[in-house]
């Protein structure tokens, strides 16, 4: 059983740096993201939450408390990580629709030429 909750956390903290490098919120454009990777994120958070609160008290082998460490880390640098990543999905968001609108003037204007021509 102990094996199991290591390989567990072992892949939940495999997928949480892999979401930390993906999601990295120093990107100018946030439209690779997809509402998908926060739905595999919170799944791999949740199932490892699980795998932690079924742990027995009693003697734990090392490679499990490392990859509890692990994995506690990982959620501390998520909860940093987030806020600004939050930020720059609202900046892209505001980005696109800035870009929608321009679009639409533009459509609208063409359309407006061609009949005066």
């Amino acid at each position: 059983m102990p094996d199991d909750k290591l390989t567990t956390l072992q892949q939940a903290n495999g997928a949480i740096r892999s979401a930390l490098t993906r999601l990295r919120p120093d990107q100018k454009h946030c439209s690779d993201i997809l509402p998908q990777d926060f739905s595999d994120l919170l799944g791999e958070i949740l199932r490892a939450a699980e795998c932690l609160r079924a742990q027995s008290a009693e003697s734990e082998a090392m490679e499990l408390a490392q990859a509890s460490l692990e994995y506690r880390t990982n959620l501390e640098r998520l909860r940093d990580f987030l806020p600004r990543l939050h930020g720059n999905l609202l900046a892209e968001k505001s980005r696109l629709e800035t870009a929608q609108a321009q679009v639409t003037a533009t459509a609208a204007w063409a359309q407006t030429s061609t009949r005066t021509l």
